[in-house]
């Protein structure tokens, strides 16, 4: 009986398949899920949306300045949903009711600021490091030899 040295095609030694290894694979994984978990961490999300007056979309027109507040959505919503639950199929009542509701989504994506925690320089090098290290750590695991 003759044994062989080379190994067939179909022998997996790595991640995917690959010659990356199991190893590299998991520590990547794990620096990536731990630098990209402590920069959203460090990211703190604010949003002026609210239906007390705040404006959601503003424009100017013939010289002055007009904004449409996120109450001021809400009516047309309320007459759309009141249309719809008096006559189901009215298109009129469609447009109102969803024109209101993706206005009323877009404003509140508008409306969020993003701001970053006031941290170290070292401490945004380690998270950076971990992160994108861990990345290119995961992404070569995967690459075949």
């Amino acid at each position: 009986m003759e044994t062989s040295n080379t190994k067939d095609a179909t022998d997996a030694k790595g991640a995917g398949g690959t010659e990356g290894g199991i190893g590299m694979f998991f520590l990547g994984l794990a620096m990536m899920c731990g630098g990209f978990y402590l920069l959203l961490n460090n990211i703190v999300v604010n949003t002026q949306f609210g239906l007390a007056g705040y404006p959601v979309y503003g424009f100017n027109l013939f010289g002055a300045a007009w904004s449409i507040t996120s109450g001021m959505i809400m009516i047309p919503f309320l007459i759309g949903v009141g249309i719809l639950f008096y006559k189901g199929k009215s298109l009129i009542g469609w447009i109102l009711a969803g024109g209101s509701l993706i206005a009323l989504i877009f404003g509140v994506i508008a409306s969020i600021h993003f701001n970053f925690r006031s941290m170290s320089a070292f401490d945004l090098i380690v998270i950076l490091v971990l992160a994108f290290g861990g990345l290119g750590l995961f992404l070569r695991s995967l690459k075949e030899a």
